[in-house]
């Protein structure tokens, strides 16, 4: 029988069953299956660590937040957004419930182009629109959102060149009670900066001004901002169509809606903080129908990414060691680290283990694989002695990990997704150095023979 290795005893108080508060400790969070399939088969089979996101989860999400608008209000769309995952099996998902795209980069552009989605069915905005991509998305018939006068410029030659009216939207940005505002996006209505664009766009006499869009937010906790927001685009859709010859088809109200997730700083659970996304639809919609004029109702756009995608993501990690720190904690080192985890920096994760353990909780940190002082996935949780190949999981990671994740230090992991009737897919393959190298040139002299 081989020796145990020798630890130093560690002395740790715990109160049996209660903290000092008369609060129950927290008991073992276990998740041992993901969309009704064994995590110890997926890692087996496609090793660790591992993003892993349910199809049925996102069709029911999609499905729940268009019912909350559609109930509401006769004519809603939603557009999914590439920038919070843009992998081709996610967003053909959101494009088989029937979303458009919403893209915020030429590069997400060319991606739902190539998935194939219409230009009339993409929404593109963002505040730098390369002119050739602007090209391209006026000759397809994109639904252009304006976010500069630069680019008011850009569109009147471009409709120039091709000798035809070219439809636009505008951003707009206001003071909606939320800080910091994001008033960097758009035009300002309280300065007067946004009608200063209708009139400069009327005043060209090549763009038609059909649209107005806004977005005020990520993580938005407060549906009442969605209804100022709403009420101040539906007010200044009014004076528009009152002060120029433009008639306004549709509002974009954007996204930010949030997940269940936790933020940092907020001790309240996400049941209780988060709004659910009724909330969100009935102050919006409300905002609508007490400010229009007349009986038309422009088509409402939502730009839903977070809420939609951030549940059905999860990190499968695996412990590859362990030690004691100087201040008695127990350090997990794991096989993920920060470099996946972009929106540890804002919220804090829940952890499970994949099956029950014996013995009592430490406090305990957990590190990643990455020789970085700043590679802490947690670093304050109670968690029985674990060993070197036991798994946890990471939830929720859906939204914006596997699109701001960075190749550093080690190569990005698999992303499988469990589909409805229980089989796995691949839905981005693992990297190796080619990944890495391939676009890189070693000039002649450096050459090492």
């Amino acid at each position: 029988m081989s020796k145990k290795e020798y630890e130093k005893p560690v002395i740790i108080r715990v109160e049996s069953g209660f903290s000092k508060a008369g609060v129950p400790l927290p008991k073992q969070r276990v998740r041992k299956s993901i969309g009704g399939v064994s995590i110890n088969e997926l890692v087996n089979k496609y090793g660790s660590p591992l993003f892993v996101f349910e199809e049925k989860s996102i069709r029911e999400r999609y499905k729940r937040a268009y019912e909350a608008f559609s109930t509401r209000y006769p004519n809603v769309e939603f557009g999914w957004s590439y920038k919070t995952n843009y992998l081709k099996a996610i967003c053909a998902v959101f494009h088989q419930e029937g979303a458009i795209a919403e893209v915020v980069s030429e590069f997400e552009y060319q991606k739902a182009r190539e998935l194939g989605i219409e230009g009339k069915d993409i929404i593109y905005n963002g505040p730098y629109k390369p002119y050739d991509s602007l090209m391209r998305a006026v000759k397809e018939g994109a639904k252009i959102h304006i976010d500069t006068f630069e680019e008011i410029n850009d569109l009147e030659r471009i409709a120039k060149e091709l000798k035809k009216e070219v439809p636009v939207a505008i951003r707009l940005n206001m003071d909606t009670g939320v800080y910091p505002q994001w008033s960097r996006f758009g035009f300002n209505i309280e300065s007067g900066q946004a009608m200063d664009a209708v009139k400069r766009i009327e005043a060209g006499g090549v763009l038609r001004l059909n649209g107005l869009h806004a977005h005020i937010g990520t993580f938005m906790l407060d549906p009442h901002a969605y209804y100022v927001e709403t009420s101040k685009m539906v007010q200044f859709m009014n004076s528009v169509e009152t002060k120029s010859g433009f008639s306004i088809e549709y509002i974009d109200v954007g996204g930010g809606f949030a997940s269940k997730n936790r933020l940092k700083g907020i001790y309240q659970p996400p049941e209780i903080v988060v709004p659910s996304i009724d909330d969100y639809a009935e102050a919006i919609t409300s905002a609508i129908y007490e400010n229009i004029h007349g009986n038309r109702y422009p088509k409402l756009y939502l730009e839903t990414g977070r809420h939609l995608i951030d549940e059905a993501g999860y990190l499968v990690t695996s412990v590859v060691a362990s030690k004691t720190l100087p201040d008695s904690r127990r350090s997990y080192i794991v096989d993920a680290g920060v470099n996946l985890l972009y929106t540890y920096f804002w919220y804090k994760f829940n952890i499970e283990l994949t099956e029950e353990k014996s013995g009592i909780s430490e406090p305990s940190v957990i590190n990643g694989p990455l020789c970085m002082n700043i590679d802490v996935i947690e670093d304050s949780i109670l968690l029985p002695r674990l060993k070197r190949g036991d798994m946890l999981v990471i939830s929720p990671v859906g939204a914006y990990n596997v699109t701001q994740w960075m190749q550093f230090i080690r190569y990005r992991p698999r992303v499988l997704m469990v589909m409805e009737d229980g089989s796995v897919e691949i839905i981005r393959e693992s990297e190796d150095l080619s990944d890495i190298e391939r676009r890189e040139k070693l000039p002649k002299k450096l050459e090492i023979r």
